[in-house]
């Protein structure tokens, strides 16, 4: 396993909104183009995203503050897991969105890094534009 991706997101939009269209499976799909989405949004629950390119579990879920998940491409290894962590932090009429992704294969990171901007961070900013 290699080294980590931190990178940190301000989104003009409140704590749970940003929590909603992490976990939530019409406001990911909406996102996202519409990419097809089956997210479980409970601790222990699975999900499956961008048509089944991301899989994983709900490790941890603090409502409108944290997101812990075990977080998979599906081409890895078989029982290849990632551990990735989303922070939320209130600051005024925005959030401060802290993403640490660690555990992932080696050689991958640069690819995931870019992947987060672009399918994660760029499209949850629009949608709550």
């Amino acid at each position: 396993m290699s080294a980590a991706i931190h990178q940190e997101v301000t989104f003009k939009a409140s704590p749970d909104r940003i929590y909603n269209a992490l976990l939530s499976s019409e406001q990911f799909s909406k996102a996202t183009g519409g990419a097809p989405t089956d997210i479980n949004a409970e601790e222990g629950g699975t999900f499956s995203c961008f048509g089944g390119m991301i899989l994983g579990r709900n490790i941890e879920l603090v409502p409108n503050k944290r997101i812990v998940q075990a977080w998979r491409v599906a081409n890895w290894e078989e029982g290849v897991y990632s551990v990735v962590k989303f922070e939320l932090k209130e600051q005024g009429s925005e959030t401060l969105l802290v993403f640490d992704h660690s555990s992932f294969p080696e050689g991958t990171g640069e690819h995931l890094a870019t992947g987060w901007h672009d399918n994660y961070w760029k499209p949850i900013e629009k949608l709550l534009a």
